[in-house]
């Protein structure tokens, strides 16, 4: 007993290490996205100023909420549930670039569990995070190039195509091994759950991407299309308050 409660332990603290190092190397790259693009632009505007933490802040609340409100889909396993909460990150993300969208994902995360506590060993938060960030970095990186309405469409789509094939893979490759990992379950069990839902569904393979591609393509689309319909309505909102402040 005391050798599988050591053993428990274990896996959580190497899993939240490698959790916190997920989260350090995504700032981080973010960070190196956004100070490439003030270089080619010029902007003297600060990358993380008091008003951006502080709206940040607001949209991590909205996007925790949101993703307290997940909804079940019919062709995936009930471990698997649609929510929106990259619409915030993803405004956030548009606003005041890329570093500010991650921050919001990991702060929605954290809040998210004080909400809400983990019913999967904390392996759907690290999946929510870092398949959010998969999204939200590739759609900044070409909307840094030019904001312009199409170039945000664009951007949505690239967003969208990367987040269903890098949240496919890494699904396949790291999530569900963890999942049963964590849980002391057999693969063959996590299999049988989504055969239960589609007969289709006999392998890890399967799975991914009767289940899983489906739903990012489905998440990341309504996401694109809420936000392309919300976005220049409270833009100028947001720019103006950081102009007004002069930061």
């Amino acid at each position: 007993m005391e050798k599988t409660l050591l053993q428990s332990v274990m896996e959580n603290a190497v899993f939240l290490a490698q959790f916190i190092v997920i989260v350090m190397i995504l700032v981080f790259v973010s960070y190196l996205m956004e100070k490439a693009s003030v270089k080619r632009t010029g902007s003297r505007e600060r990358i993380l100023s008091t008003r951006k933490v502080a709206v940040c802040g607001m949209f991590a609340a909205i996007a925790a909420v949101l993703m307290v409100l997940e909804m079940p889909v019919p062709f995936a396993p009930p471990f698997y549930a649609l929510d929106l909460s990259e619409l915030p990150a993803l405004v956030g993300t548009f606003a005041f670039g890329p570093v500010a969208g991650v921050l919001i994902e990991f702060c929605k995360v954290i809040l998210k569990i004080l909400f809400k506590p983990s019913t999967t060993a904390f392996v759907g938060e690290l999946a929510n995070f870092v398949i959010g960030c998969s999204y939200l970095l590739p759609a900044s990186a070409v909307y840094l190039l030019h904001k312009s309405r199409k170039n945000a469409v664009i951007a949505m789509l690239v967003g969208t195509i990367c987040m269903t094939v890098f949240g496919t893979a890494f699904n396949a490759v790291y999530l569900l091994p963890k999942f049963a990992q964590m849980f002391h379950m057999p693969m063959e069990a996590i299999i049988a759950m989504g055969t239960e839902i589609n007969p289709s569904i006999r392998s890890v393979t399967s799975l991914v991407v009767l289940a899983v591609a489906p739903l990012n393509l489905l998440k990341g689309g309504l996401v694109s299309v809420i936000t392309l319909l919300i976005y220049k309505k409270i833009s100028p909102i947001m720019k103006e308050g950081m102009k007004k402040q002069g930061r």
